[in-house]
């Protein structure tokens, strides 16, 4: 019974560490542990059975005359904790409209739906005054659609940091859906505002950034 009722708390906290090390990075047991509110040994020993799993891997980072910081971040193999929303269908569909229509008729299939996400991403943000409440609702919004969104101020800047893609396989056999989702985000946070990425998942980074600039 004993085994049995602590299992829901294990599996919780080695999700929630799958989920910090996604939205956060690599990180020490000892930074996780902070956030955690646990010793740093306790999420060792959790990172250590994420590691026989194949999830989590584990670097060393020298740290002047002492021994080396361990530094854990996740796996290629932990993409499959955070789904890809409809891969299957997605890329079927994809494919199915190249062949039938071309290049040019798949272009005009993505750019009708990225003129009905403007349409969304505008009515909710068009009440909204100024770029920083535009921002913080606009990750709202993308968190809602799976991309684990968080806006943060940088300086005079905002950053909106998608630490998913749900729809990676799709965007990387249509590469037209993340060029569209960029003038999205420019339109939708208005004129005011110079919208720039920083950082591409499909480039090689582990998440997308996109830099807010308010315009002079």
């Amino acid at each position: 019974m004993t085994q049995t009722s602590s299992q829901p708390a294990l599996t919780a906290t080695r999700n929630t560490v799958l989920d910090l090390l996604k939205r956060g990075g690599p990180q020490s047991a000892a930074d996780l542990a902070d956030t955690l509110g646990l010793t740093p040994m306790a999420v060792r020993l959790h990172l250590y059975e994420l590691a026989e799993e194949g999830l989590v891997e584990e670097t060393a980072k020298p740290t002047g005359r002492g021994r080396p910081t361990k530094i854990w971040s996740l796996t290629s193999a932990a993409a499959r904790i955070f789904p890809d929303a409809h891969q299957g269908l997605a890329l079927e569909m994809i494919g199915s409209i190249r062949e039938m229509f071309g290049e040019e008729g798949l272009a005009r299939v993505i750019d009708r739906h990225s003129d009905t996400q403007l349409t969304a991403y505008k009515e909710a943000l068009g009440p909204l005054a100024d770029t920083a409440a535009r921002v913080k609702r606009l990750a709202e919004l993308r968190s809602a659609e799976g991309y684990m969104a968080a806006a943060a101020e940088d300086g005079e800047d905002w950053l909106l940091i998608e630490n998913h893609c749900p729809i990676c396989s799709a965007a990387t056999a249509c590469q037209r859906l993340c060029a569209n989702e960029l003038d999205v985000f420019q339109q939708a946070l208005g004129p005011d505002t110079e919208v720039t990425r920083e950082d591409h998942l499909l480039a090689g980074a582990r998440r997308c950034v996109y830099r807010i600039r308010q315009r002079a």
